[in-house]
């Protein structure tokens, strides 16, 4: 991964989507000092331990910013949404608006927690 992708992928954004996904980045960062921004599939990816966790994008179709969690199937949250994805859930936000903090936090709780009960192995 280059920082330069990763920064530019904020950078190219408008705002406010830029501003919005750049809250989401320290929201999600500030959920453990295990996880890390990484670069993968062209998009900004979070891991925990080294495992995929979740991901920034903006919506092609409602061109709402969105958190992506890999492993959203595993778990129902009223602010998630699956559409045509097998394995990953999606929370869409309007970036003109303030951000649910406290149930962005809610959900990202219940993802990290399958990695930290072993529900999702780590690589050790």
């Amino acid at each position: 991964m280059t920082l330069t992708q990763l920064y530019n992928f904020y950078l190219q954004k408008d705002e406010p989507i830029r501003g919005c996904l750049l809250a989401l980045k320290d929201i999600i960062l500030k959920q453990d000092q295990n996880i890390s921004a990484e670069w993968k599939y062209g998009m900004p990816f979070f891991c925990y331990k080294g495992k995929m966790f979740c991901y920034l994008w903006v919506h092609k179709k409602y061109h709402q910013p969105y958190i992506g969690i890999v492993e959203g199937q595993r778990f129902d949250h009223p602010g998630l949404i699956i559409e045509k994805r097998s394995r990953m859930k999606i929370m869409l936000f309007e970036a003109d608006k303030d951000l649910p903090v406290e149930t962005i936090n809610n959900i990202l709780k219940q993802a990290l927690d399958l990695y930290r009960t072993g529900v999702i192995k780590l690589n050790s």
